[in-house]
């Protein structure tokens, strides 16, 4: 099966779910700066999620440009990533309507635990998809990135009932290791399609 479809359903769940989140953004009522304050919290968790959404849609751009083709299980644990992360916009609007209270950070940190477990199960699927030996496989096999934001998740998640501010650091902290581009697909510029 070829991967195109996969790619193009993919690409149109993650545009969904960033419009979903920019429209939490409520126009405030006033005509001032003051008006804006409440908003703050909500601006904040908004950019937190686009930057991890947007952190996952390249992520996921690199890896898929480097699959060669798909199965039932790639298809299967595609869906799981795109479940967990199309919650995305509930946890971004909890998190910031509540002004980054104990209980909606660790909902917020849990669903980027699950989105990171589960993109770390579609990274396996493609490698059953592709041989343990495959090209595919060793340069997923060359990160450690993927392993430490699922750790840093888990610890940022009990985090969240000590010190809601050190559990959104952890968050913080993945999405700026992330920044830098994963390299592990990356191809000779002769060679590689954009």
């Amino acid at each position: 099966m070829t991967k195109g479809r996969i790619e193009a359903f993919s690409d149109g769940v993650i545009a969904i779910i960033i419009t979903i989140m920019v429209l939490e953004l409520k126009v405030p009522h006033g005509h001032d700066l003051s008006a804006l304050t409440p908003l703050i919290p909500v601006f904040l968790s908004y950019v937190l999620s686009f930057a991890n959404v947007g952190i996952y849609w390249a992520n996921h751009h690199h890896m898929f440009h480097a699959v060669r083709h798909v199965g039932g299980w790639v298809l299967w644990a595609n869906l799981h990533f795109l479940f967990w992360l199309s919650l995305m916009p509930f946890a971004t609007a909890f998190v910031g309507e509540n002004d980054f209270a104990t209980v909606p950070v660790a909902v917020y940190v849990s669903d980027l635990l699950l989105c990171g477990l589960a993109y770390y199960l579609l990274e396996r699927a493609l490698i059953a998809q592709h041989g343990a030996q495959s090209d595919f496989a060793r340069a997923l096999g060359a990160s450690w990135k993927d392993r430490v934001s699922v750790v840093v998740y888990g610890a940022a998640l009990p985090m969240a009932f000590v010190s809601n501010w050190l559990a959104l650091a952890g968050v913080v902290a993945v999405a700026l290791m992330w920044i830098v581009p994963d390299r592990r697909f990356a191809a000779p510029a002769a060679t590689r399609e954009d």
